[in-house]
């Protein structure tokens, strides 16, 4: 798998009270984070994302529950599992991603470097294969 994927442990801080986790700009991720969305009520059984970024970064973080991504750089596949709300994964550009095996009440936190452009993704596999292996160069 691409050698920038990294999954990062991000300070948590124990409390009888509760737990507290923080992640601050350019300090625990390698990005200045410009949009934050989160998904959550996925429904069993569904899977979301099924895209690559062209330039964009992203931080995944599994705030509550627990979900599976799926990694592929075009040569290679990768699962993680995320389930504790103080692990991100960080995705640099040029990886497809799956997100599926939502357990009930999971929410999942993405942070993005950039804000949302619809020409950064590709949405079809296929010409993502192509651009990674050096067929589409006009994508890149």
């Amino acid at each position: 798998m691409n050698e920038k994927v990294q999954l990062i442990q991000l300070p948590k801080i124990a409390d009888p009270r509760g737990n507290l986790t923080f992640l601050e700009n350019e300090k625990h991720i390698p990005f200045e984070i410009r949009r934050v969305f989160y998904l959550y009520d996925v429904p069993g059984g569904e899977s979301r994302a099924g895209h690559a970024l062209k330039t964009c970064q992203q931080f995944i973080i599994a705030l509550s529950g627990s979900f599976d991504v799926v990694l592929n750089d075009g040569f290679c596949e990768e699962t993680y599992s995320l389930n504790r709300s103080y692990y991100g994964l960080y995705l640099p550009p040029m990886i497809w991603r799956v997100l599926n095996n939502f357990s009930s009440g999971s929410v999942c936190l993405a942070l993005a470097s950039e804000g949302y452009n619809e020409n950064d993704y590709f949405r079809d596999y296929d010409r993502f294969l192509s651009a990674v292996k050096g067929k589409d160069t006009r994508m890149l």
